[in-house]
């Protein structure tokens, strides 16, 4: 087998990575929530009727584990919005992005992100989010029956006395912080930055997955910091009954945009191709050089 056909069977090794990574540092973090706030306030309108669906949606999953008690699994319902956050997010970038073009945001603009090239890519990561939520929501319920048992806890201070006051209950606020903390983790490096490069660049999913990846990689410190920021105000946001998502919803999506903005290096200018040379024209060709259309070299 020639070196040629070896180069082309392993490009990942000689081809430079599609994305430029840019190293950020914890101001970038706060400059980019200051951004996302400003974004919100410019367009509260449309961000409140596009945040409305998700204190729905929380209601709706704690209504449907209803049945199986629900108290062991609030904390872990509220600790899961981190993990579809940054699908749930898709509009509010539209309309960050719109506003850094100049243009004034409407409703209607952030719901065009359905008519994304790359909507295929969102849907595909968003489904595996969803997925990845899902695994974490039977995860806690497993930790919280191999803890206590079947038996559900009777009234929210039986339960709090439980978890609070038990070795048991410790045992079960280390354990599932812990795991809690591995999907969280995964959910990050994978995330934190796709759906911005997906709306933006069209990356592929599996592209942008892997950009993030390298985001985090290339900024841990700043990126650990982010992921807990997100974490404690999603949960301050389902306070109470999930309506401070209201507004956490918008303030994270429209700051991940500015954060996505500083993390990955903007795209080269435009290519401009080169004028072209014009040819040579002689005396002898007059007339016929008056009709170039009729010249068989063009």
């Amino acid at each position: 087998m020639s070196v040629s056909t070896n180069m082309k069977a392993f490009p990942a090794a000689t081809e430079p990575a599609k994305y430029a990574i840019q190293t950020i540092t914890t101001a970038d973090l706060k400059d980019a929530l200051r951004l996302g706030w400003e974004d919100f306030k410019a367009v509260p309108t449309h961000a409140f009727l596009l945040a409305l669906i998700y204190p729905v949606l929380g209601l709706m999953l704690a209504r449907t584990v209803l049945g199986y008690s629900i108290l062991p699994l609030l904390f872990p319902l509220a600790a899961g919005f981190a993990l579809l956050g940054p699908f749930a997010a898709l509009g509010f970038y539209d309309l960050s992005r719109r506003r850094e073009q100049g243009e004034t945001p409407t409703a209607s603009h952030a719901l065009g992100v359905l008519r994304s090239p790359s909507i295929g890519a969102m849907l595909f990561f968003g489904v595996a989010l969803l997925v990845l939520f899902l695994v974490w929501l039977a995860a806690a319920q497993s930790i919280y029956t191999a803890t206590f048992g079947y038996a559900p806890a009777s009234s929210f201070p039986d339960f709090f006395q439980r978890v609070l006051t038990t070795s048991e209950g410790h045992r079960l606020i280390v354990l599932g912080c812990g795991i809690g903390f591995l999907f969280a983790l995964v959910a990050l490096c994978v995330s934190v930055v796709s759906f911005p490069l997906m709306l933006d660049r069209h990356a592929g999913a599996m592209d942008a997955m892997l950009t993030s990846v390298r985001a985090v990689v290339q900024n841990p410190v700043p990126m650990a910091a982010w992921g807990l920021i997100v974490a404690v105000l999603l949960v301050a946001g389902t306070i109470p009954f999930f309506l401070g998502l209201t507004v956490v919803i918008p303030v994270l999506g429209h700051a991940t945009w500015h954060l996505y903005r500083k993390v990955i290096k903007p795209a080269a200018t435009s290519y401009e191709p080169p004028p072209q040379q014009k040819a040579r024209r002689y005396a002898a060709d007059f007339p016929a050089s008056l009709f170039s259309w009729g010249r068989r070299d063009r």
